[in-house]
């Protein structure tokens, strides 16, 4: 199968690319397997934890550098993709393993609730708790309160930037940045990148749109539930924000990155090229370009 634009080095890749069905959520768990947990290395220490903040407890995943040099790090408060209904705290594992070493800094994965068990606006009571136990606790880690950020994929971004919002309107924490990987920020389907997502590769509209569902259960979307629908994005933490050229998602996060401007929120906005939704799973030089760009981002927001 030939796609129009698609990276030539993904192209080789489109046979090994999972074939997602949120139609069922059952057989789409047992697709997506997790990764096994391995043990702590590459001079990091992992530590799963209970965070308990106000009577509410939320598991997080703490990972951070086995040797620092004595100076309080930064708190990278992690939030997973799977729309909203798949993955865990140790979903990325590989990837907040090598950002706690290289940034250096304490990266707390957050194992929030899922839909269809579990929706809004469970998941995201789940991340504000996790933000304000990681602000709370943050020198028993060797954090630094005063440099919290937060960063999302895909629907995690979501969950991130309706954290941003609750913990700006809510008397913080406040925050040092926020980074949107690939975000799915609207339950709408009217953009271009929407109407012509019938047949992306791995995440198309449908699916998109059945996430959105699950995660809702029947409630009315409004700017509580969906960052897009927010009218008022003054004041959030300097922002990076991620699309894909070939992602039914991309032009929600180029509208919101676009409003973020307009508003006064200082974004670092980058569209990678011939790239679906999900294409970081392939080792390609367009997935280590993106990753480093990413550390670059996030080392100089949070100061490291």
């Amino acid at each position: 199968m030939r796609i129009e634009g698609l990276d030539i080095e993904l192209a080789r890749h489109l046979g090994d690319v999972p074939a997602l069905d949120l139609g069922d959520i059952a057989a789409t768990r047992a697709l997506v397997s997790e990764p096994i947990p391995t043990p702590a290395a590459d001079g990091v220490v992992v530590t799963d934890v209970v965070a308990e903040v106000g009577g509410h407890s939320v598991g997080v995943r703490v990972t951070k550098p086995s040797q620092t040099a004595g100076c309080p790090l930064p708190i990278v408060v992690e939030m997973h993709g799977g729309g909203f209904v798949l993955g865990s705290a140790a979903a990325n594992d590989d990837t907040n393993r090598t950002m706690a070493s290289e940034i250096p800094c304490i990266v707390v994965a957050v194992d929030y609730r899922l839909s269809p068990e579990f929706p809004y606006p469970a998941a995201i009571v789940d991340c504000v708790a996790a933000v304000r136990w990681a602000a709370g606790s943050a020198e028993r880690w060797g954090g630094d309160p005063g440099r919290i950020g937060v960063l999302g994929t895909s629907a995690g971004a979501c969950l991130a930037a309706c954290t941003a919002l609750r913990v700006r309107d809510e008397g913080g924490p406040a925050l040092a940045m926020q980074a949107l990987i690939e975000p799915a920020l609207d339950d709408r389907a009217d953009t271009p990148s929407m109407i012509d997502g019938a047949d992306a590769v791995f995440w198309n509209s449908r699916n998109a749109l059945l996430s959105w569902q699950h995660y809702l259960a029947g409630r009315a979307p409004d700017e509580y539930t969906t960052p897009s629908r927010r009218t008022d994005l003054s004041g959030l933490p300097p922002t990076y924000l991620t699309v894909n050229e070939l992602d039914p998602l991309r032009d929600q996060g180029l509208d919101y990155a676009r409003r973020l401007l307009e508003a006064g929120v200082p974004v670092e906005l980058h569209c990678w090229p011939g790239a679906f939704h999900g294409f970081r799973m392939f080792d390609t030089d367009l997935t280590r370009r993106t990753r480093a760009a990413d550390l670059v981002a996030i080392r100089r927001l949070m100061g490291s």
